[in-house]
């Protein structure tokens, strides 16, 4: 599902560069020079102020701002951008191969996006673009399914998952151990000075004799 909706992403980001990419580069290539040949962009005085060289540099800034979000976004599956970078690229390669056939193919070229499509095709920005858009292709962990760590919580065990700890804790109320706490009472006390087991003490020598 993370690679179908890359695709789709895919799709969305070549139309990106296609309309927006071409209309603000060819606004920066047209706007400054004005219509003469040679002469300065902006009659070389500051372009702060042009109009079409900010619309142009905007253009080209979000379409920039896009494809990084696509290029370095872990979660992004990396379909969204290399996809169409392989397209910029393998149209890099068509146009050193055959310019007729690189230029015939681009669609709208009596459109503004047509022609700045054009215009990146030869000054190599589209080879430049396509170079970094097929870097996620190469990163095995974009691949790959992002795990998420979620918190277990506190511990909730109970002596239920231990029977041996349960057992050694459990008192049994039939067992032997201390069931019967008269062998553990106390013996009886015997008095020195009371009565012996054969009637009261005497003393060693006999009773005193009266005279």
């Amino acid at each position: 599902m993370r690679h179908l909706m890359g695709i789709v992403l895919a799709v969305v980001m070549a139309a990106v560069v296609f309309f927006a990419g071409s209309w603000g580069y060819l606004k920066l290539l047209i706007g400054p020079a004005g219509p003469g040949r040679g002469a300065l962009p902006g009659a070389g005085g500051s372009l702060l102020h042009n109009h079409a060289v900010l619309e142009g540099f905007g253009a080209l800034l979000g379409v920039g701002l896009v494809a990084g979000l696509l290029i370095a976004a872990p979660r992004i599956s990396p379909l969204a951008a290399g996809l169409p970078g392989l397209a910029l690229l393998g149209w890099t390669g068509l146009y050193l191969f055959s310019v007729r056939h690189a230029v015939q193919y681009i669609p709208l070229k009596s459109k503004p996006y047509g022609a700045g499509f054009e215009a990146m095709l030869f000054d190599g920005v589209l080879a430049l673009a396509g170079l970094a858009m097929v870097i996620p292709l190469f990163v095995a962990s974009r691949w790959r399914r992002q795990r998420v760590v979620t918190d277990s919580g506190p511990y909730s065990g109970t002596t239920a998952s231990f029977p041996d700890l349960q057992a050694t804790q459990t008192m049994q109320a039939d067992s032997s151990l201390l069931s019967d706490w008269t062998q553990t009472a106390p013996h009886p006390r015997i008095d020195p000075g009371g009565p012996g087991p054969s009637g009261p003490p005497q003393a060693p020598w006999g009773p005193a004799e009266y005279s």
